[in-house]
């Protein structure tokens, strides 16, 4: 499979990605933990079918010391036993900030127990993370972007 549009190549799209991965950046130097931000741009890039985000988040976990029976479950995160309880509320938090659509955007509840664990500036990195990759995914889906040949750390943004 072959992208629609070639995304570095292209002088708007490519300077639009490099925006959003200049905007990571506040993300990287937060205190919201390394594990944390690639398990819920992984479930976010399951839900919105971005398999290049998928393969990249998957692959910078793996070499970053995530193990793979833990990235292997966080399409079932509510059935597995390997997450913490602050890891599922970053992840429900994903799920609802990744379909506003299905049940009218992140409820009071989700938010209650994301605040439980997070502190502001980390919530604030949530929410940053979830907006970003939603980004990246929406883009991605657009022009067919293939998985599977990306090398971790590809885009060095830590």
């Amino acid at each position: 499979m072959e992208a629609r549009l070639n995304a570095f190549a292209s002088p708007v799209l490519g300077k639009i990605y490099q925006h959003l991965i200049a905007a990571h950046q506040p993300i990287a130097d937060s205190t919201l933990p390394y594990a944390t931000q690639e398990l819920v741009q992984l479930r976010a890039s399951q839900i919105n079918g971005c398999g290049f985000c998928v393969d990249m988040h998957f692959k910078d976990a793996v070499h970053a010391g995530e193990e793979a029976t833990r990235l292997n479950l966080v399409a079932a995160w509510r059935e597995a036993t390997v997450f913490t309880d602050a890891e599922r509320a970053a992840l429900e938090l994903a799920e609802q900030g990744s379909r506003p659509a299905d049940g009218g955007g992140v409820t009071d509840e989700a938010w209650a127990e994301a605040a439980k664990h997070y502190d502001e500036e980390q919530l604030a990195a949530l929410v940053g993370t979830i907006a970003l990759i939603n980004a990246f995914n929406r883009a991605n889906v657009m022009i067919r972007q293939p998985a599977g040949s990306y090398r971790p750390g590809q885009f060095a943004r830590h």
